[in-house]
């Protein structure tokens, strides 16, 4: 069953990630089996969708991947829900370009003929939300806004005034609201949460906004809304039956913990489908590499937040050290960049060894560093990627690395608001900012999984 629809907002900050999280609650406590997606290549939200829904929340991105990829992401991922609810980005039609709807909520909306819900703050107006409405539908006739939600409303009769008044104006429902103060507030995203979703401190909060939402929101409409988009056919092209045998697998060591959580669901499956078993291991809590590895793989998190017990967690250091100058396949990305290299020094100005396989220096830094797309290029042939070979991801930090020598880049990376060259590389270790996705460039699995193979038939 392919029964779906957007979640957009019209702005960041208007509440779509606690309509969002609320309907799905109160869909799932309506027995329904809910599948979770997010538009962009966010980290966060897909942790809260996941821990409400009980099933793994996806990235649904337009810019990365390819149209057909995307929509195969979608149609695997929903197989076995009753109804998916994808969580939009930014504001509505915001994207890779302020001169098209490419790689925003609005694109994903078009290519996957779904129904979309608008979120609108109406604090502070009346009759003028109906003229947001109207612009939301003018802008791009191919977008289908089949609701809205109204957020932040002052009173129920304030609620009515901006019902009545968009309803004649648009044609569309409005099918709920929340009142200021409404409900549990959602948590802030801080660096904690993810291990705060895990332990079920959240629970209460996920229950307590489905109760709300079921209060205030048309759940019926909004179930039948999303019955009417239309069935979705696409060719398995990027994932296919999987004919490794185990005894032909190579297995990767996941570093997977509240310090090194950032991973797409599809990089770890694409990998498993060209041959790896994926074993997970904590080095924030002080657990060593799992035995008879090919391959390492640590993904971004923050190990900033973390310093201490990673510094603490000495013989897992030198661990890594000894297997990567041996040869070992490893990939890390953002934090797991960061972990490697000699140190971290945090924003209160504090200094933690870290394993030193890069050399060099991370520094915390209060402001974002870096955030946006990147189409990286290979510099030379590595355990990814060819030379010249090319993949799409997405850098975002708060630190800067600095080193005294003139190290191997692995990329050229490049962005919206310029390029260079990124990242650090010798013969079996690919390291950098940039999250790749690996839907980006098949060919990246395949690669990790044969290096791998190499390295266990050279032990």
């Amino acid at each position: 069953m392919q029964s779906r629809l957007v979640i957009a907002g019209t702005g960041s900050g208007v509440g779509k990630t606690t309509l969002t999280i609320g309907l799905m609650a109160a869909l799932k406590q309506k027995g329904l089996n809910v599948q979770g997606f997010k538009c962009g290549p966010d980290y966060i939200d897909p942790s809260y969708h996941t821990a409400v829904t009980g099933r793994q929340s996806r990235n649904l991105d337009s810019w990365m991947l390819t149209e057909e990829t995307m929509k195969e992401i979608f149609v695997r991922g929903s197989t076995g829900a009753d109804i998916s609810i994808i969580e939009g980005v930014m504001g509505f039609y915001d994207g890779k370009s302020p001169t098209s709807n490419k790689g925003s909520t609005a694109e994903i909306s078009c290519l996957l003929y779904a129904p979309v819900l608008l979120v609108i703050n109406i604090a502070s107006m009346a009759r003028s939300a109906a003229a947001i409405v109207k612009g939301y539908q003018l802008l791009d006739p191919n977008v289908n806004i089949a609701g809205v939600i109204l957020n932040q409303a002052g009173s129920k009769g304030h609620y009515e005034l901006c019902k009545e008044a968009i309803e004649q104006e648009c044609h569309v429902p409005v099918l709920g609201y929340l009142l200021r103060g409404d409900g549990p507030s959602i948590p802030e995203r801080h660096l904690g949460l993810i291990p705060a979703i895990e332990r079920g401190e959240l629970d209460t909060f996920f229950h307590e906004l489905g109760v709300t939402i079921s209060e205030k929101v048309d759940l019926e409409q909004i179930v039948n809304i999303a019955k009417q988009a239309p069935i979705i056919e696409v060719e398995e092209n990027l994932f296919k039956n999987n004919e490794t045998r185990k005894e032909d697998s190579v297995k990767i060591a996941v570093a997977k913990d509240s310090a090194f959580n950032f991973y797409y669901q599809e990089n770890l499956e694409l990998l498993e489908q060209a041959g790896a078993e994926l074993v997970y291991f904590s080095p924030a809590a002080g657990e060593l590499l799992p035995e008879h590895i090919d391959g390492l793989y640590i993904g971004g998190g923050f190990p900033e937040e973390f310093a201490v017990q990673l510094a603490e967690n000495v013989a897992l250091k030198e661990q890594i050290r000894e297997k990567v100058e041996q040869g070992l396949p490893t990939f890390a990305e953002c934090g797991g960049y960061m972990y490697l290299t000699e140190s971290i020094t945090t924003t209160e100005d504090q200094t933690y060894p870290m394993v030193g396989i890069i050399p060099g220096q991370v520094s915390m830094q209060k402001r974002f560093a870096a955030l946006g797309y990147r189409e990286v290029t290979a510099l030379e042939t590595n355990i990814l990627l060819e030379k010249g070979e090319q993949a799409r991801g997405h850098e975002f930090h708060y630190s800067t690395f600095t080193s005294d020598d003139e190290l191997p880049y692995v990329y050229h990376s490049k962005g919206l608001r310029g390029e260079g060259k990124e990242g650090y590389v010798r013969e079996n270790l690919v390291a950098g900012y940039t999250h790749i996705h690996f839907a980006s460039n098949s060919s990246i699995p395949a690669r990790f999984v044969a290096a791998c193979k190499s390295y266990r038939e050279g032990n």
